[in-house]
């Protein structure tokens, strides 16, 4: 513990650390400020009596990435979303269009193009989505627009916009001038800014409500540590491929002859795969709230055995991590570039003949590697996500009576915590976290200073 105490203290230590830190912090206080500035010509009561009664939609699930602003309806609601969406889908264009292709082999000068069409990609994602808004709002009945027209749709569009632009150069800000990772920390502050309701409802339902029990308390704290040590031992997983390289003569000096090890995360998508798995599925909840699917009887009974909580949800779920773990790492690692680009340098494995048998190898390690991955994330979402709500198996055909008869009924119903609890949330904190614990550490050992986890061979932290 005071090796962890001693590791803060350096950071104030040094001048230009200390300056980072004080000014992503300081951005970030911005940032929450600026989520309780209200979109206006709204009836935020109206608004939030609506997003309450469709919180299991898909505007809940948006709401966690928007740091609570979709519920108050502010100027930030569409937050960082069209940013990310933005980037995801240059990165899979880079696949297929060989001008983004060459950009990406650019180096720096490329990232700063792709950098480019990414800000002006969600400029227009931004301007597209605050019109739907704007058109959704409207066409509403419970009165949540005050004045409506045209005025109020071109409000919209420039406040939602604006509000996106000013939190994407927000983060930019972070990444250069501060301490890395921009974009994830502004999600985190938005997920961990609802830790105090968190806490909040637990003491509610254990000392006011008395409807938990000590052992409830206990178990729900416990499977919090354990899924949090469970993030933290896959993160840093990784299988590390051996490569070999070749000795060679170039003028009068002897190059290569030197071994090192080409590291595979385990789970290489971090948290796309959920995501895209969990906005498909969110989908089909929010068509299920329009009045025309409702008056059709076999297509509501369809949606509502894909709702949140039923077998077939979790069974989707489950299929989507995976397939999109899959295609997420099929395109950020291309195992024949891989083996080319080894084969270039005098590179081999020891044992794989180069070229074609490397390729295969290297794909051979990484489908296994992205299984074990997908799993995790199943695993880890699935968890939680039963804490919160259970799952339905009492609407299987057949057997549900019979385990409505048998079954606990926390696993049936949940234990109804706040949705901070859920995989995605905390696989997002966990992972941001450690993350920028490695940024600044990094900063720290290059200045030689002790880290947050030091080894033997650095520098012990110098006394002020």
């Amino acid at each position: 513990m005071n090796k962890l105490f001693e590791a803060f203290a350096n950071i104030f230590r040094v001048p230009d650390l200390r300056k980072r830190l004080l000014f992503a912090l300081g951005l970030l206080a911005v940032y929450r400020l600026g989520g309780h500035i209200p979109t206006p010509v709204i009836n935020i009561t109206r608004w939030e009596e609506f997003f309450n009664s469709n919180a299991g939609s898909i505007f809940g699930f948006f709401d966690l990435f928007a740091g609570g602003n979709i519920k108050r309806l502010t100027i930030f609601a569409l937050g960082i979303m069209p940013y990310i969406t933005a980037s995801i889908i240059l990165q899979l264009l880079t696949v297929v269009v060989p001008t983004l292709e060459k950009l990406s082999k650019e180096g720096e000068l490329g990232r700063r193009k792709i950098t480019q069409w990414t800000r002006y990609l969600t400029i227009i994602l931004s301007v597209l989505q605050s019109f739907g808004i704007a058109q959704g709002l409207m066409g509403m009945q419970q009165g949540i627009v005050i004045n409506p027209g045209a005025g109020f749709v071109f409000l919209t569009i420039i406040s939602l916009t604006t509000g996106t632009a000013f939190i994407m150069w927000l983060g930019e800000q972070i990444s250069e001038r501060g301490i890395g990772n921009g974009m994830s920390l502004i999600i985190f502050t938005g997920i961990v800014v609802g830790l105090p309701n968190a806490i909040a409802n637990i003491y509610q339902h254990v000392f006011t409500l008395h409807d938990w029990g000590a052992i409830t308390l206990i178990v729900l704290i416990a499977m919090m540590i354990a899924v949090v040590a469970f993030i933290v031992l896959v993160e840093r997983g990784e299988r590390r491929i051996p490569v070999q390289y070749a000795k060679r003569v170039v003028g009068r000096r002897v190059m290569g002859g030197q071994s090192t090890h080409m590291p595979l995360k385990v789970n290489a998508g971090g948290v796309i795969p959920v995501i895209f798995a969990s906005s498909i599925l969110a989908f089909p909840q929010t068509v299920a709230q329009f009045p025309w699917v409702k008056n059709v009887g076999w297509l509501t009974a369809t949606l509502k055995t894909i709702q949140h909580g039923m077998p077939l949800y979790y069974v989707l779920f489950v299929a989507g991590i995976i397939f999109f773990c899959f295609f997420y790492v099929s395109i950020i690692f291309n195992p024949n570039e891989a083996a080319d680009n080894m084969r270039k340098y005098g590179g081999f494995i020891p044992g794989i003949r180069p070229g074609r048998n490397t390729a295969d190898y290297m794909n051979n390690i990484l489908t296994k590697i992205t299984v074990v991955g997908g799993l995790y994330l199943s695993i880890l979402c699935l968890i939680p996500d039963i804490m919160i709500s259970g799952i339905k198996l009492q609407t299987l055909p057949l057997i549900g009576n019979w385990i409505d008869r048998v079954a606990p009924r926390v696993l049936l119903e949940g234990l109804g915590v706040n949705f901070y609890f859920g995989g995605t949330s905390l696989l997002i904190v966990v992972g941001v976290a450690m993350d920028t614990i490695n940024q600044i550490e990094a900063q720290l050992i290059m200045r030689h200073y002790e880290g947050f986890t030091p080894r033997s061979g650095r520098i012990r932290g110098r006394r002020g």
